[in-house]
């Protein structure tokens, strides 16, 4: 007889990268909680396409009420087995401002717990930048957010675990850092995945494990990609494997080596580094298909290791771990810069990597059927 499948909700759920490791591993998501339209049209599509039945709600998290959520879904207190989501991270990324809770972004954080107290979920999975364990608090004090996220899940009852993640680690060509929070009803139990791949010469520790997976490992079978003509999207096969560099931009990338930066580039001119200084070590990059990734990164676009363009978005979830069967809705844009709603390249780049999600939903599901948390 089969199992039935465990219950979960996911909020600030952005193109699902979370929600498919997740499913996955053996839950069943039956809402997902997303602001941004072009996110919600992604997973809307997904959730048609695989017939999951999810409810994607379209909301300012802050105005929705858990427990007519609750109702609609069927699911009272202490039912639902998984609350998990990726609040915004720019208010603790240590490449923003770090305003932390100051801005305006920085309390969604804390939605998770009021969510949290009304479902009263077995475990609760958080994925966050690892700028939150020193971001500072209302108060001013340096790690003040994070102690009191930690103790408002105290307070709802939650004894939680922490660690800081390298997608590298678990087989995603990226080196890409995130801190999850999991928490449970029960001190004790849980364990993160152990690491399933190493960099080169990972030493004692990595012995018998596979080395990191490349760029060039991921990239390799894409095929070279179809520029995007306008209007004629409805002739492309794959809407999220097109080139939209401008010629202006290609010249740029033509003169940056494989695996350096524009900003390394000192013999070139104003003209064509701009206002770069050596500090700019990660702008304007060209990808290297003899390492992973440097962490992809939503105000700019990663240059091809070999071609002079920028990455498609296609190969951006190549990098991330997605499968080629996965579709993104919403536009390609040509250039870096700010944008109200999230397009493809940047949906890639705000998700949690599927691949990592998948170990972390197994983990919590072997602590579930332990016994009730």
């Amino acid at each position: 007889m089969k199992t039935a499948r465990r219950a979960a909700i996911s909020l600030f759920s952005g193109a699902g990268g979370m929600d498919i490791g997740i499913r996955k591993a053996g839950f069943s998501v039956l809402a997902e909680l997303e602001i941004d339209r072009f996110c919600c049209q992604t997973l809307r599509a997904a959730a048609q396409r695989e017939g999951s039945g999810a409810r994607v709600i379209e909301a300012d998290i802050r105005t929705v009420d858990p427990k007519g959520l609750a109702e609609t879904l069927g699911m009272p207190p202490r039912k639902l087995d998984l609350l998990f989501g990726g609040p915004p991270c720019q208010p603790f990324s240590l490449a923003g401002k770090r305003n932390g809770l100051c801005d305006d972004r920085g309390p969604l954080l804390f939605e998770i717990i009021r969510f949290a107290a009304h479902f009263k979920p077995k475990a609760i999975l958080v994925e966050q930048v690892k700028g939150l364990l020193s971001a500072k608090g209302a108060d001013g004090e340096k790690g003040g957010a994070f102690s009191a996220f930690l103790r408002g899940l105290e307070s709802a009852g939650y004894t939680a675990g922490w660690e800081v993640c390298c997608a590298a680690d678990y087989g995603i060509p990226q080196l890409r850092e995130r801190l999850f929070v999991v928490a449970t009803r029960r001190a004790g139990g849980f364990r993160f995945p152990e690491r399933t791949h190493v960099p080169p010469g990972g030493g004692q520790a990595g012995v018998g494990l596979p080395g990191y997976v490349t760029v060039g490992e991921a990239l390799a079978g894409l095929g070279r990609p179809s520029p995007k003509a306008r209007g004629a999207e409805d002739r492309i096969r794959d809407g999220s494997h097109v080139d939209v560099t401008p010629s202006r931009d290609r010249e740029r990338i033509s003169h940056v080596p494989e695996g350096s930066c524009l900003a390394a580039q000192t013999h070139l001119g104003a003209d064509i580094r701009g206002g770069l200084t050596a500090k700019d070590t990660t702008k304007y990059l060209r990808l290297s298909r003899k390492r992973p990734a440097n962490t992809l990164r939503c105000g700019e676009i990663f240059f091809h290791p070999t071609e002079d363009r920028y990455l498609t978005p296609r190969e951006y979830m190549r990098i991330h771990g997605y499968s080629d069967d996965y579709k993104l809705l919403g536009p390609v844009r040509s250039r870096s810069g700010s944008a109200k709603y999230l397009d493809q390249h940047r949906q890639v780049a705000n998700s949690v990597p599927p691949p990592l999600a998948y170990l972390l939903g197994c983990a919590i599901l072997k602590r579930l059927e332990k016994g009730n948390p």
